[in-house]
């Protein structure tokens, strides 16, 4: 619209609203018009009707928004049209000091989300919940909390939304904690309408000044036969603690989760510096009569640490060879010259290796490991480097290629071990019994070494590990038994390598451990024909029926002897299942559920232990687990705030995934 020649532009600059940057003061006789910049659009300028009808105009102004934002708009995928608040305002040194921002509104595309854009306006802004929302990104990407003190951030938010009021640490640690209640609750829900056993883990967190936190994970499988895990608690620990201080301290968490009558094991690590604090939790469960079999299968020790003890044995013995190994390639790699020489020492050796020689990460073990399988396949190489060039000095002997040679083999089986515990995200209790045994079996062998360096190390690793056998051997076993590809024929595989003459007597006790936990599965089961259900429920309240538990075991062992299979019975007579690459445990007892009622509640207990408590991300790891320096100097609860909120967040965003990472692995060729 053309301002005509009559009017005259008033200068704005004096006039203090933001709002005088997108139009002109237009002066026709006595009277003042305000004319928008961008569309031409002409309202009143008058100095008693105020701003906020210019205000309102430039959120409507289409003109305006398409200028100004058009260009930024550029989003991929599934989009929905959402409004988005977008600012002019500039971070300059003759903005005015204290001006509030001018910002306007335009349709945009947005991926679409699960939770709804609310930016529709001034008076629609939510601050509280952007509040919540930047607390639960904090949480769950473990940003530290004084991200909202950095001047970096406070500029970005204010671009972004100038309505948005910044809040403090301490404001946003109040956030976190109260995100963190609100997550508690729906936790404890899940866990209180659990029908299965709850198996925990037990993990040390190392932290500053000497001080650690004790952390306890819930591991269980759900309704939908989905294994699932939940950190119930992230605790201050002082090394000072006693054994009865602590397990009192996790006594008191386990009945704050109102979880202490439904707790089937415990895993800790083989290394765990309070062993007597899991027997005193499980002497006092099992005293008020709360865990199955007295809790026969409560003790267990985490897989992975067992293989991570062995490799620092490993890693110790050879530590000198390593020590020669990683000088020897910063040797020639040290200049160009070295490089193209030991190039050439290697064709003349003949060495046919297309592995490019490179120094390991010492707090990787596997990174370690694989510099040593290509140290070896370059080993002539070495040798005539020696030969050929005097200023290198680090080549190793004969010997010590050949203790390197058979040393790494073990190195090798620990690998593939491992990366069959973590080729799973949650792998179930029945796939390590194949892979522990095979690691016995190695052990046996390598003691019997005709080598008295390699004998004593096997001797000492074996010690370790025969340690963890007596605790865990047994749960091994019955997780594998319940494998139908398997059951007792696994076992009935492996014993006989592993004790020989005394084979057919250990068979037996595995075999008499499932009919004892069938049993007090049975008696617990409220399919139970005799209504023996109730038995398992007392724990101490009603002391009247307690003293009949006896009665009913004897009811359901008579019954049984009356010519009726039990489901252990069908199962075990039943033929194998195939045992193919896509076989999914889980989903095979989800299905055969009917059949087998009461072992299907078997299943799901024995199956949620976790024989390995090591992520992914920690397997090869050859240091302790350490709470980073952001948190560490905060206050314990919101420490556990913070480490608890985010577990159960990032375990959600999980869950809406597909469900084959739950499958077993193939088992390696027996």
């Amino acid at each position: 619209m053309e301002i005509s020649e009559e009017a005259v532009i008033v200068d704005s600059s004096r006039l203090k609203s933001v709002v005088w940057n997108d139009f002109d003061r237009v002066k026709k006789g006595e009277s003042y018009m305000a004319v928008c910049r961008h569309c031409k659009k002409k309202l009143s300028g008058s100095s008693t009707s105020g701003t906020s009808h210019l205000r309102n105009h430039l959120i409507r102004c289409r003109r305006r928004s398409n200028h100004d934002v058009s260009q930024l708009l550029s989003v991929k995928g599934k989009k929905k049209e959402v409004t988005v608040a977008f600012t002019n305002y500039n971070f300059n040194q003759e903005q005015r000091k204290g001006e509030r921002p001018n910002f306007v509104h335009t349709r945009c595309e947005r991926e679409q989300t699960n939770d709804v854009a609310i930016t529709s306006g001034n008076s629609n802004f939510d601050n509280k919940r952007s509040r919540f929302d930047l607390a639960r990104m904090i949480i769950l990407h473990g940003y530290p909390l004084s991200i909202v003190e950095h001047v970096g951030f406070q500029l970005f938010v204010r671009n972004l939304q100038p309505l948005f009021e910044l809040v403090t640490f301490t404001g946003v640690e109040a956030d976190c904690i109260e995100i963190y209640q609100k997550e508690k609750q729906k936790v404890y829900e899940v866990l209180d309408k659990l029908t299965g056993k709850i198996s925990l883990s037990a993990d040390i967190w190392s932290a500053n000044e000497n001080s650690g936190y004790f952390s306890l994970t819930a591991h269980f499988i759900d309704g939908d036969w989905q294994l699932k895990k939940k950190t119930l608690s992230f605790i201050k620990v002082d090394p000072s603690h006693t054994e009865d201080m602590l397990s009192e301290v996790i006594m008191t968490y386990l009945m704050d989760w109102d979880i202490d009558r439904k707790l089937f094991s415990m895993t800790c690590d083989s290394s765990f510096t309070n062993d007597n604090v899991v027997v005193r939790i499980r002497d006092r469960l099992s005293q008020n009569r709360f865990l199955l079999c007295n809790g026969q299968l409560f003790d267990v020790r985490c897989a992975a640490n067992i293989i991570k003890l062995m490799v620092q044995d490993v890693l110790e013995a050879l530590s000198e060879v390593i020590h020669k190994i990683r000088e020897s390639i910063r040797y020639f790699r040290s200049s160009r010259a070295t490089q193209e020489k030991f190039n050439e020492v290697a064709q003349l050796a003949g060495v046919d290796c297309n592995n490019c020689l490179c120094h390991d990460n010492p707090l990787c073990w596997n990174s370690t490991y694989f510099m040593l399988e290509v140290a070896l396949q370059y080993k002539d190489a070495f040798s005539l480097l020696q030969e050929q060039d005097p200023l290198y000095k680090m080549c190793l002997s004969e010997l010590e290629w050949s203790r390197t040679s058979t040393i790494t083999s073990y190195l090798k089986l620990f690998f593939e071990v491992t990366n069959v515990f973590t080729g799973t995200k949650y792998p179930t209790a029945n796939i390590y019994f194949p892979e522990i045994c095979d690691v016995h079996l190695q052990l046996i062998e390598w003691c019997q070494n005709a080598d008295a360096y390699v004998s004593s190390l096997a001797l000492k690793m074996k010690t370790k590990f025969d340690e963890y056998w007596k605790n865990c051997s047994l749960a091994l076993a019955v997780a594998a038994i319940l494998d139908p590809r398997f059951k007792m024929k696994l076992v009935e595989y492996y014993y006989p390598q592993i004790y020989d003459d005394s084979s057919t007597d250990c068979i037996d006790i595995v075999s008499n451990c499932m009919k004892a936990l069938y049993n007090g599965h049975a008696i617990c089961s409220p399919l139970d024909s005799h209504g023996q259900g109730l038995a398992c429920q007392v724990g101490g309240g009603n002391e009247s029926r307690d003293r009949l538990t006896g009665f009913d075991r004897f009811l359901h062992e008579t019954s049984q002897s009356q010519n009726t299979k039990s489901d252990l019975d069908k199962y075990l007579e039943e033929p194998l299942f195939p045992r193919n690459m896509d076989f999914n445990i889980l989903n095979w007892w989800k299905v055969h559920t009917p059949r087998y009622p009461i072992l299907s509640m078997m299943a799901r207990n024995i199956l949620g232990i976790p024989m390995s408590k090591v992520s992914i991300e920690s397997a090869f790891s050859t240091g302790d687990q350490m709470l980073d320096q952001c948190r560490s100097s905060l206050r314990p609860d919101t420490v556990q705030a913070l480490m608890c909120a985010q577990d159960w967040m990032r375990n959600d965003s999980d869950d809406s995934k597909a469900t084959s990472s739950h499958s077993a692995l193939p088992l390696r060729t027996l």
